[in-house]
């Protein structure tokens, strides 16, 4: 009998671990995956040209910090293993899902994927990547 007990309080403790550690934001720097940026675009004002890139979120918020915007991280753009841009991110826990429309794992809960498009006319390229549950998305002026 008491081995039934800790065997359900185990299990119990180690899904409550995993729920956990699904849909957190990192607090440290943190590899997002590859993406493939097709045309060359502004990023933090500097020209970042078409190609694949490593995605990585960093520690650091942008200063100064836009009101009632939170969730916001500078995410670095490796190529060759050196830092070739930089841009702002905006983090959407897997809580607020509901208010956007789906994303690179097509909602369907925790996932990992990642989707580069063209918003409005041409004039935007939106790179949205999907991480254990966080989404990701990072806008440029193209």
């Amino acid at each position: 009998m008491k081995v039934r007990w800790l065997v359900a309080f185990l299990l119990t403790a180690f899904t409550g671990v995993t729920a956990a550690q699904q849909g957190q934001v990192p607090t440290t720097e943190t590899a997002l995956g590859s993406v493939r940026i097709p045309r060359s675009v502004k990023a933090d004002g500097q020209d970042l040209k078409a190609g694949t890139y490593q995605v990585r979120l960093t520690a650091q918020a942008p200063t100064p910090a836009v009101p009632g915007q939170t969730m916001e991280r500078w995410v670095e753009f490796v190529q060759g293993g050196k830092v070739v841009g930089r841009e702002v991110v905006s983090i959407v826990p897997a809580g607020e899902m509901k208010d956007l429309m789906p994303g690179p794992d097509n909602h369907k809960g925790p996932g990992s994927g990642a989707r580069v498009e063209m918003l409005k006319g041409n004039e935007y390229l939106r790179v949205w990547i999907a991480r254990n549950g966080v989404n990701y998305l990072i806008h440029f002026p193209a």
